[in-house]
């Protein structure tokens, strides 16, 4: 259940830029259902009417099916009379009053996994600045996804690891590996529940450990732990920038200031430090 609503979420975001940056009056869509290879449109943007709401759509079935079963963007500049779609979903469409239409399909590791409308209520071409924003936001729902199902993946890895022996050395070392990819994915969610989820997770993982002798209490801020989960897998200041989003430099100051609270002196140090008091792996 979280996984579709991630994912929505998602889709309703693109839908409002995609008639933010075209001038679309109408935007909807929604996820596939891989098991019955079906796509339910849950998500509607300017619509009058609620005749789409819901409509189940077939692979291969009108537009939006041909861009499923193609996995590719198709349009349409007089829906009813065209005669490059079939035409099971007329009635809906008409009620709504949509002539020039778009889709464009949600592709994630060569699977569809959704699809985007863009339409008018005019018959005329949609033209390419259109298309190409709708490819564009298409892309965006692809990237969330990407990173929500590395999430999930880590999650599920993350738990056994977590519970292993952990005088096991490649056990252990699969546990910081994975809060480390943990704690630079959790930024990059914008669904506020699987980030929570997500920070939890890297929490069941950090061992209870006495404070070190002079850093009593120690409260790194997230992103200084982000960065040094980063230098603990390994990770170059430039590559630590890359997986978190951020420039090189600010790295450098999150891990400044991190080395400061734990009273280290180089970053094998910081890490070492953070690992005694708990914070890390």
């Amino acid at each position: 259940m979280a996984a579709n609503v991630t994912g929505l979420t998602e889709i309703r975001g693109a839908l409002a830029r995609l008639r933010r940056t075209t001038g679309l009056p109408v935007a909807f869509g929604g996820l596939v259902d891989a098991g019955r290879q079906q796509m339910r449109i849950s998500e509607l943007s300017g619509n009058a009417t609620p005749a789409l709401s819901a409509l189940a759509v077939t692979a291969g079935s009108g537009l939006g099916g041909k861009a499923v079963a193609l996995a590719r963007a198709c349009a349409v500049t007089d829906y009813s009379s065209s005669r490059q779609i079939s035409h099971e979903y007329d009635s809906a469409v008409a009620v709504e009053g949509l002539r020039s239409v778009l889709a464009v399909p949600v592709v994630v590791r060569r699977r569809v996994r959704g699809v985007l409308y863009g339409a008018l209520r005019t018959a005329q071409p949609l033209g390419d600045r259109a298309l190409t924003a709708a490819v564009e936001a298409a892309r965006d729902v692809e990237q969330a996804l990407v990173v929500r199902d590395e999430a999930r993946d880590l999650l599920t890895a993350a738990r056994p690891a977590a519970a292993a022996d952990r005088s096991g050395a490649a056990a252990w070392e699969q546990v910081r590996e994975a809060h480390a990819a943990l704690r630079a994915l959790a930024p990059r969610i914008t669904d506020p529940g699987l980030r929570a989820e997500l920070l939890a997770a890297c929490g069941l993982l950090t061992p209870a450990a006495a404070p070190v002798a002079g850093v009593a209490g120690v409260r790194l801020a997230p992103r200084e732990l982000d960065v040094l989960a980063c230098v603990a897998a390994g990770a170059t200041n430039a590559v630590a920038a890359e997986r978190l989003g951020l420039r090189p430099e600010t790295v450098k100051g999150y891990l400044r200031s991190a080395m400061r609270k734990l009273g280290a002196r180089t970053r094998g140090e910081a890490v070492a430090a953070a690992r005694r008091t708990g914070v890390l792996p």
